[in-house]
């Protein structure tokens, strides 16, 4: 019998958690992240440019810039569900599967790992707010500094990056001996810790709940941070800078890829009869005005 606690999570092994493939997908799972080139097909095409934008526009330098910004935490306050609430005029510029406000996105994912393992709130409470940091869009900061994929900056580009082939064409970096190598400017096994990710709402999510003291598990936090980072979790790039510590980080943002990714849909959850249920969580691991 295996031993399951809501929290401390010490006790459970991931590899437990892991399940066959998700049968609550409503398409194929082969048509998730289709990120095919179509130029007459507007969805497609606006996926495309927002990609093109970000690695155009992502370098250390730019980073380093939005991290000086944002990390300062000055620029609002707001509860957690008055935060999730702006969600409901977001629509994410990357995403190919889902065309609907991320708020719906939010509990759609929230609510398929709840019905999944009913006993660990916390990853309920992670597939809530796990996209929170996207309000970033409503404070004059471009999508393409927002959302879709991430990955370090400040060395070689892995190869599974969606539209690797050319849309890095015109970054500085990649023409920088300081940043274009295979290490660029980390060291072998450094760690995900100590890798500048491409900015967007995962570092900054996971940022504002730790400046805000939450109560959330370390690796409910990693999950937060790291949930973008495809090209590591899923197209196995970068593992050259990984500890031994991170391959449990990748265990548990696998589990929660299932949330994040197969449950997009057009099917609308009752967020307005859900929301008693999670703002026990939201008191539970960060109640109250976050600083943002």
């Amino acid at each position: 019998m295996r031993l399951l606690q809501t929290n401390p999570i010490d006790f459970i092994d991931p590899s437990e958690l892991l399940r066959p493939e998700p049968t609550f997908a409503d398409k194929s799972l082969s048509k998730f992240r289709d990120y095919s080139i179509d130029p007459t097909d507007p969805l497609k095409e606006r996926v495309r440019q927002t990609y093109r934008l970000m690695h155009l526009n992502q370098t250390v330098d730019s980073v380093k810039g939005r991290r000086d910004k944002w990390l300062k935490f000055n620029t609002f306050t707001a509860t957690i569900r008055e935060a999730l609430e702006k969600l409901n005029d977001l629509v994410d510029e990357s995403d190919p599967d889902i065309d609907l406000p991320n708020i719906v996105h939010a509990f759609q994912a929230a609510e398929r790992a709840r019905a999944e393992y009913p006993e660990l709130d916390w990853l309920h409470f992670t597939a809530l707010v796990h996209d929170l940091g996207k309000v970033m869009a409503f404070y004059d900061e471009p999508q393409w500094a927002v959302v879709g994929d991430t990955y370090p900056v400040g060395c070689e580009w892995g190869q599974s990056i969606v539209y690797r082939s050319d849309s890095f064409e015109g970054n500085p970096d990649g023409k920088n001996p300081k940043y274009n190598t295979k290490y660029g400017m980390y060291a072998p096994n450094c760690g995900l810790d100590n890798l500048m990710m491409s900015w967007g709402h995962d570092e900054y999510m996971y940022q504002v709940l730790k400046h805000n003291n939450t109560t959330l598990p370390d690796v409910a936090c990693n999950i937060i941070r790291f949930h973008s980072f495809y090209p590591w979790h899923n197209g196995g790039d970068y593992e050259y800078l990984m500890t031994p510590d991170d391959e449990e980080t990748k265990k548990w943002v696998l589990i929660f890829n299932r949330y994040d990714l197969y449950t997009k849909s057009e099917t609308v959850p009752d967020i307005e009869a859900l929301w008693p249920y999670y703002q026990s969580l939201i008191d539970k691991y960060c109640p109250g005005e976050l600083e943002f």
